[in-house]
């Protein structure tokens, strides 16, 4: 038995000599999720349709997806603003779309970024000052089990009808629970790290700076992540009754003239909005946790 013929019945079952070239490996590896996704929605999509066609779901009330989104310029006039009477060309009816859903996304961005930066101070302040801790955090702990949506009385009565009900309402939705995310994170620290920086001279600042903020941060974005979501179902609530536009205007539309198609339009562009969102968050998430290993932070 030749030297050759032992080192191939030494390799493991399935591996080839020569080994895929480590620029195909990693292009393959990236482009995997994308695939399982366009077959994930292709699958879904051919239920929806061979429903469809077998008659078992009725085209009125549960249209396949080539119906509804094939009157592409008809669906979206019903995003133009009430102001515009007479017929509107299409893209003007395009133009209205893109606007509705970055007004939505806006909301969103803002209500988020409030939300995330208000409460991760917040949480540090309760542990960093005592007292204040005291006075803030029972607070807190009664009003965080309240549903966000119980709020939208409170947004209307403090910010009338337009942005603020909406904006207020995402900031609700995340800033009890990342207050409370914040303050376990923090104490569940390392404290073998915290007395490392304090053997090392590190001042109460620069322990924050380079000792837990880098611990509770993979945390925080893994809770603002979990939150985006639930983030997006409360502004198109507070759309739909305190802001007047917006893409929960449209859903609300839907269901009171009895419009299908246009709903299930309406929800097909906030499931792909939301889509982009969590991707858009993801690649901030990698780019600001740069230490932390990319298949950690995988969900």
């Amino acid at each position: 038995m030749g030297l050759g013929t032992s080192i191939n019945k030494c390799r493991a079952p399935g591996q080839s000599g020569a080994g895929a070239p480590p620029h195909r490996a990693a292009w393959g590896g990236k482009a995997q999720p994308l695939l399982w996704g366009i077959a994930s929605l292709a699958c879904f999509i051919a239920i929806w349709e061979v429903a469809w066609v077998a008659g078992w779901a009725d085209p009125l009330l549960l249209p396949p997806p080539h119906i509804f989104l094939r009157h592409f310029v008809s669906q979206a006039q019903y995003f133009v603003p009430t102001d515009v009477i007479g017929e509107t060309s299409g893209a003007t009816a395009f133009r209205s779309l893109i606007m509705t859903i970055v007004a939505t996304t806006l909301r969103v961005l803002v209500g988020l970024s409030l939300g995330f930066v208000c409460a991760v101070g917040m949480g540090v302040a309760i542990r960093y000052y005592r007292v204040f801790g005291n006075l803030t955090l029972p607070t807190i702990t009664l009003l965080a089990p309240i549903s966000p949506i119980a709020w939208l009385p409170v947004a209307i009565f403090l910010f009338g009808i337009g942005n603020g009900p909406a904006v207020f309402m995402v900031f609700i939705s995340l800033f009890f629970v990342m207050t409370v995310s914040t303050i376990s994170q923090i104490d569940s620290v390392s404290r073998t790290h915290l007395n490392v920086a304090a053997v090392m001279g590190a001042t109460r600042a620069q322990t924050f700076r380079h000792v837990i903020i880098p611990a509770i941060l993979p945390s925080l974005f893994l809770t603002l992540r979990m939150n985006l979501f639930g983030a997006w179902m409360v502004v198109l609530i507070a759309e739909a009754t305190g802001v007047g536009s917006g893409l929960g205007q449209v859903v609300m539309l839907s269901r009171n003239t009895f419009n299908a198609s246009l709903s299930f339009f309406t929800m097909t562009l906030i499931g792909v909005t939301g889509f982009v969102f969590d991707y858009a968050l993801r690649v901030v998430q990698r780019k600001v946790l740069f230490w932390v290993p990319e298949n950690s932070m995988r969900t």
